[in-house]
């Protein structure tokens, strides 16, 4: 099984750029496993098979492999130390902010990000870039419809103000949307950019391993500006902020020093 899992990983990177080494094994191997004998496959030789000429089923091991579960202000109270203390000390540095967020999955966390700072600015004032490496998750945040359970946590005041109910879906409303950049972006392999004032990451680096989280958070520190922050997750605290030039400014949020 490992000779075949390892062949896999192999032939994925030379398909797709996409190194499944980075991630941790036993959380990937189980994942996919479960996803090729729902299929009916008995090897990953034979899942890769398929694959390689399959394109619907090569779009369902992404699904599978970043596990698209997100929501609007997932874990509130984080949004709100961005909005009220984050946020403010940027603007008060910065004419303008350069934000991107980095693993933007079906969109919801950068409409939340534009939702924040349309308190703060007017609609065309704001910029925001979103990728993520599943082309599925961001043709969904490019529609902009997500159903009732996306938007648990969000004010009511957002609800009212930025989308219209169609059913029992809810759109976004054209004015966010359009604050939003959508592009496909591999994190491992692909160059970030430089200046940013606020990189949000959330619920992405708990899937890597040890050393590929070392590379991505060396790399999210030479992408901010000074006194830019990394915003990361509620389990991927950084116990060594130092070692990447980032200091604590709050829970979760790391400014570059």
């Amino acid at each position: 099984m490992n000779q075949d899992y390892e062949n896999f990983v192999r032939l994925m990177k030379l398909k797709t750029g996409i190194d499944l080494s980075l991630y941790k094994e036993a959380q990937m191997k189980r994942r996919l496993t479960s996803l090729f004998q729902k299929k009916g496959f008995q090897s990953f030789q034979e899942f890769f098979k398929n694959l390689d000429r399959d394109q619907e089923l090569l779009q369902e091991f992404l699904d599978r492999m970043t596990i698209n579960v997100t929501e609007f202000y997932r874990n509130r109270s984080r949004w709100e130390a961005l909005e009220n203390k984050i946020l403010p000390r940027l603007l008060e540095e910065n004419r303008s902010l350069k934000i991107w967020s980095s693993a933007s999955s079906t969109g919801e966390e950068p409409y939340t990000i534009s939702m924040i700072l349309s308190r703060f600015m007017s609609m065309p004032q704001i910029s925001i870039l979103a990728t993520d490496i599943d082309e599925g998750a961001l043709e969904r945040a490019r529609h902009g419809i997500y159903a009732e359970r996306s938007l648990a946590e969000m004010p009511t005041e957002d609800k009212k103000k930025h989308f219209v109910k169609d059913g029992s879906v809810y759109k976004i409303s054209n004015d966010i949307k359009k604050t939003v950049q959508f592009k496909k972006m591999n994190l491992l392999s692909d160059p970030f950019g430089s200046g940013y004032h606020l990189i949000i990451c959330r619920n992405v680096l708990i899937y890597f391993t040890e050393e590929a989280k070392d590379i991505l958070y060396q790399k999210f520190s030479q992408a901010l500006a000074p006194g830019g922050v990394l915003f990361v997750g509620s389990t991927e605290q950084i116990f060594n902020p130092g070692q990447y030039g980032l200091e604590v400014e709050d829970t979760f949020f790391y400014k570059k020093v």
